[in-house]
């Protein structure tokens, strides 16, 4: 925990990105920095709206153990959502997105 996982199609510099992301979540959710893992998966392929545009996506997910206030995580979107275009190659005709959750009581770990 955290787990976060970054789905994108715009040129992202991936390393660099979770390098400033993981201070960011640490400070914002009371957290260590080892205990934060981010996965990276690209887009093949993505359509926005009726496809006529070219738009690339990033959408940034984190999990977190139950229990954090809609306010605190609220306030941890748009921090990402702010670091997340300075990471951007090209930053023009990007649909930028991040989502906050808890994670299923399942959720185990070693």
């Amino acid at each position: 925990m955290p787990q976060i996982t970054v789905d994108h199609s715009a040129p992202l510099d991936r390393r660099g990105f979770a390098l400033a992301l993981h201070p960011l979540v640490v400070k914002t959710v009371d957290t260590t920095l080892d205990a934060c893992k981010t996965r990276f998966r690209e887009a093949a392929e993505t359509v926005v709206g009726d496809g006529t545009t070219e738009d690339a996506l990033v959408h940034v997910e984190i999990a977190l153990l139950a229990g954090r206030a809609d306010e605190l995580k609220a306030r941890l979107s748009q921090a990402v959502l702010d670091l997340l275009p300075e990471f951007l190659t090209t930053p023009e005709n990007v649909r930028l997105s991040v989502e906050v959750r808890d994670l299923e009581p399942s959720y185990r770990k070693r």
